[in-house]
């Protein structure tokens, strides 16, 4: 029943850790810093927690961190870099498998390369199951159920605030510099140059319309269309956001500072022939809410309460889309509106 954290002396990865011992989990902190995850561990003073350290190039180690696991939470991005040896190594120590991932196409790689071998070894992978990805992935499916077509989803983040990791700051210069980039238009995934244009989305109030930039490139556009049966899937993210002077240079914000965030994530699904239906939910602490989310999901694939079958789910195939929310809602992770 243990489940492990890499890039657990992260920002993130502290947060899943407090989150887990909250609900009487026992964890095992892994990482590349040995140092830094016995510093944690005594910080964190509680008999259920257990040190393995392993470098993303220890094949032996990870996979003995995953043998010795139920679950594995991966939160050490850039996902881009790091999702391939850790997803392997769940699979080859028959552990489940939540990432934290934001870029578009470790998640892609994910379904592409690893849905026969988890589903062989008879594990569950839920990729970007955290405020990135994660929480819009349910929202579409919340607000879609029940159409009978659909013609667009799009998602607009509203964010105030962000403080970034170190981690952070190296994914969003990979994706601000990515010429390929993943979309998804017509009913099919497409990979190549995009335009970057401005447009305006819809919040509701208190937020009211805003000044966004298209596409934003999160996993979504990968996910959604698993379960949402649109033509077109988008995610955008205000223009503001990057214009906050804190948001690249706050690698040693604190904790406190970090959880200042302010956000609105929405769900505009526009049915084939007009007409459809919005959803959204808004609330502080991105990052904390990204670490409950998958606390709660690892707790309950660990338990039992998981899907009914293997291979790698987006989080809505994974759990179900209202129930999920609301759960996290009562939680005090945000207010809901469907």
């Amino acid at each position: 029943m243990t489940i492990a954290i890499y890039g657990a002396n992260g920002h993130t990865g502290r947060l899943v850790a407090a989150e887990l011992l909250a609900r009487d989990q026992d964890i095992v902190l892994s990482g590349r810093n040995a140092e830094a995850l016995r510093a944690l561990a005594g910080e964190l003073a509680s008999p259920r927690v257990r040190v393995h350290p392993a470098a993303l190039d220890d094949t032996g180690a990870l996979r003995e961190l995953a043998a010795d696991s139920a679950a594995l939470i991966h939160c050490a991005g850039p996902f881009t870099r790091t999702c391939e040896p850790l997803a392997q190594a769940a699979v080859a120590g028959g552990c489940h498998y939540i990432d934290h991932a934001i870029e578009p196409k470790p998640v892609k790689w994910l379904f592409d390369a690893m849905q026969g071998p988890a589903q062989q070894a008879g594990v569950v992978m839920i990729p970007q199951l955290s405020f990135y990805g994660g929480l819009a992935d349910l929202l579409a499916a919340a607000a879609a159920g029940g159409l009978p077509a659909v013609d667009r989803v799009t998602i607009g983040y509203s964010i105030s605030g962000w403080r970034m990791t170190p981690a952070a700051v190296k994914t969003a210069e990979l994706l601000i510099g990515e010429i390929d980039r993943v979309t998804y238009t017509g009913g099919a995934l497409h990979v190549g140059p995009v335009d970057i244009r401005n447009t305006v989305y819809p919040f509701p109030p208190p937020v009211g319309p805003r000044s966004m930039i298209a596409p934003f490139p999160s996993g979504e556009m990968v996910t959604i269309p698993r379960h949402v049966p649109a033509r077109t899937v988008e995610s955008q993210l205000t223009a503001s956001t990057f214009e906050e002077e804190q948001i690249f240079t706050s690698q040693e914000a604190s904790p406190e500072e970090r959880a200042r965030t302010t956000f609105m994530v929405a769900a505009q699904v526009v049915a084939e022939g007009g007409g459809g239906r919005t959803a959204h939910l808004r609330g502080r602490d991105i990052w904390w809410v990204g670490a409950l989310a998958s606390a709660d999901a690892a707790v309950r694939l660990v338990s039992g309460d998981g899907p009914g079958k293997s291979g790698v789910l987006s989080t809505a195939e994974a759990f179900e889309a209202e129930p999920f929310l609301r759960r996290l809602a009562a939680q005090g992770a945000f207010e809901l509106t469907l």
